[in-house]
């Protein structure tokens, strides 16, 4: 059994928005991913977040190469052992902080190689932002979707060189993270699974985001488990019947992963229902939920 306990951390306190040019606050401390909350979660920081205990794993922040570029990823695995299963785990729009730090954690004592990569920093730092429009605007909006395939691209590369079998590869992510799950399962033919946790379906198109994940039903090369809120007033429930009637299209037609596709809607639970650390979580769906994530893995042959 993992051992949690309940975890308040006041370091995060300490984050401010940094001036334009000047070091972050994690940059500037030398801390590493997944130490602390990011700063605009602050006004929303329940006392009950988990906090998942490292003993028997290697855990901490790895450098990824993506062509130069020095990309910083938090990782967790089994101590010792090689030929590890490979899960991405890939964040909201706060980053790498504390509460992805310890899904990875999880991840790693169900046998799993979990990285979560910080795929906003080139566009900053965004544990750092402490009001969450110019968290938006200043960074999130400026990350390209080719970007994020790309650089989980060389995620997965890390993993085949540093202990993991990418031939079980598989990849979660929650909000704006679910909506990249989504893309990535329509980009990568070696991902086996993905599990989506309340990402978007629908929206406007634009330059850096040019599909959305409804536009590429047809493309999936991997099955993925949807996991929803039935009262989460940011996902229309009517999109994710639309994106059933897309799949279920695409499966007629042949595609074997866009048929495999499932989804759960907690009829109760609003967006980031599994975020313990915010009001927002409901423990029964989040639960309910992870079980469900590990058992489609291993259904699909992640594990």
């Amino acid at each position: 059994m993992l051992k949690t306990d309940h975890l308040t951390d006041t370091r995060a306190l300490l984050d401010v928005a940094p001036e334009r040019g000047a070091p972050s606050r994690r940059q500037a401390l030398g801390l590493a991913l997944g130490v602390g909350y990011a700063a605009a979660t602050l006004p929303a920081l329940a006392q009950s977040a988990i906090k998942t205990s490292s003993d028997g794993l290697t855990t901490g922040e790895v450098t990824i190469d993506v062509a130069g570029f020095k990309m910083p990823a938090f990782r967790a695995q089994p101590a010792g052992k090689t030929g590890l299963p490979v899960v991405l785990v890939l964040s909201e729009i706060f980053g790498v902080h504390e509460y992805i730090a310890d899904v990875a954690r999880r991840f790693a004592h169900a046998g799993y190689l979990a990285i979560a990569p910080e795929l906003f920093v080139r566009q900053g730092d965004a544990q750092s932002y402490g009001e969450l429009s110019k968290l938006m605007s200043e960074v999130i909006a400026k990350v390209p979707d080719a970007q994020v395939m790309g650089d989980l691209d060389a995620t997965v590369a890390w993993a085949a060189a540093n202990g993991g079998n990418t031939d079980k590869l598989g990849v979660t992510g929650f909000c704006w993270g679910g909506r990249q799950v989504w893309l990535y399962a329509e980009h990568n033919p070696k991902l086996k699974a993905a599990v989506a946790w309340y990402g978007r379906l629908v929206g406007q198109p634009t330059p850096l985001a040019p599909t959305n994940p409804l536009d590429g039903a047809a493309q999936l090369k991997a099955p993925v488990l949807g996991l929803y809120g039935g009262a989460d007033t940011g996902i229309p429930l009517d999109t994710i019947d639309t994106m059933k009637k897309a799949l279920a299209e695409a499966g007629a037609k042949g595609n074997a992963a866009a048929k495999a596709c499932e989804f759960v809607v907690y009829p109760d639970a609003p967006h980031a229902f599994h975020a313990d650390y915010r009001p927002s979580y409901r423990k029964e769906a989040a639960e309910d939920g992870y079980k469900r994530a590990l058992a489609w893995f291993k259904a699909h042959g992640v594990a």
